[in-house]
């Protein structure tokens, strides 16, 4: 049976927390393969899990918290806006109600509270649905406005460019992704006498790195590593090859609506007649495709 293309597997998302035993405990449990947690003492501890990459969202325990952590959750927050942090309630004392209003003056706005079992599904589901793909969400938004009536196929194009995971940085890889040749789908795009597969590739990526910047706790080589770049000096040589300045001047005029607003400037408005007759994918594929969005 051939498989569509369009179907694809996640890895957990890995969540940063910091809680008490027993609730490192309970989380790991109603995880179900939706997250992974890495267990963290300190504040300190679970911002260096954001700029190495190795957490998309952070979980403060309420019974963890309290005045000498004030100051880090509420810099946490502050440093790394885009990256959704929950706050944990599994029990309630006499210092909870002040932990919580403590908590939201930090910057916290979301609380889920698991003393009944229906908000262990809330916590899957708050975590889940702020799982990094913001800026996904608002490209697909814009560009099935922009890109109305195009071929299936040309829409899976542009829906690859958000989804696929950042290494997926080359033609090559990403032709593989839409189960297409390379030489294929860059032939097809020359002769519709549209940009290159590899300056939509391309940009797209710097408008993943633009919502990045957003948050004022990475570092360019933090995002770079993000990004799977092989270096920051690769990430800046591609920002200077394809915007003209360095990834400094990036980060100060450009944020992530701002470099998506670019994207459908220079590569989807001025190209939409030509996109809408444009078949960029093998053509079983691009049946079996319409037959799966039909059935």
């Amino acid at each position: 049976m051939h498989q569509n293309p369009a179907a694809s597997t996640r890895s957990p998302l890995p969540i940063a927390t910091m809680l008490t035993p027993n609730e490192r405990i309970r989380v790991d449990a109603a995880g179900d393969g939706s997250y992974r947690a890495i267990h963290r003492d300190t504040v300190a501890e679970l911002v260096q899990d954001l700029k190495s990459n190795r957490a998309g969202a952070v979980l403060v325990s309420v019974a963890r918290y309290d005045q000498h952590a004030r100051a880090g959750v509420a810099a946490l927050v502050r440093e790394f806006p885009r990256v959704p942090t929950v706050a944990l309630l599994t029990q309630l004392d006499r210092s909870t109600p002040q932990s919580v209003l403590s908590l939201g003056s930090t910057g916290v706005r979301q609380l889920v509270d698991v003393r009944e079992a229906e908000g262990w599904r809330e916590l899957r589901n708050c975590l889940l649905a702020a799982r990094g793909d913001e800026v996904q969400r608002e490209a697909m938004g814009q560009l099935a406005i922009d890109l109305s009536g195009v071929p299936h196929d040309c829409w899976r194009f542009f829906e690859m460019l958000f989804v696929a995971p950042p290494r997926v940085a080359t033609v090559r890889s990403f032709a593989r992704r839409l189960d297409v040749l390379p030489s294929t789908l860059m032939s097809r795009f020359f002769r519709a006498q549209l940009p290159a597969p590899k300056q939509y590739l391309a940009t797209a990526r710097l408008v993943r790195a633009a919502r990045l910047f957003e948050n004022p706790g990475f570092s360019v080589a933090n995002v770079a590593n993000h990004l799977d770049y092989s270096s920051p000096q690769s990430f800046g040589r591609h920002v200077r090859t394809l915007m003209n300045m360095t990834a400094v001047e990036f980060r100060e005029r450009y944020d992530g609506a701002g470099m998506l607003h670019h994207f459908r400037e220079t590569l989807v408005l001025p190209h939409l007649d030509r996109l809408r007759q444009l078949r960029p994918l093998n053509p079983s594929w691009s049946a079996s495709y319409a037959r799966s969005m039909i059935s």
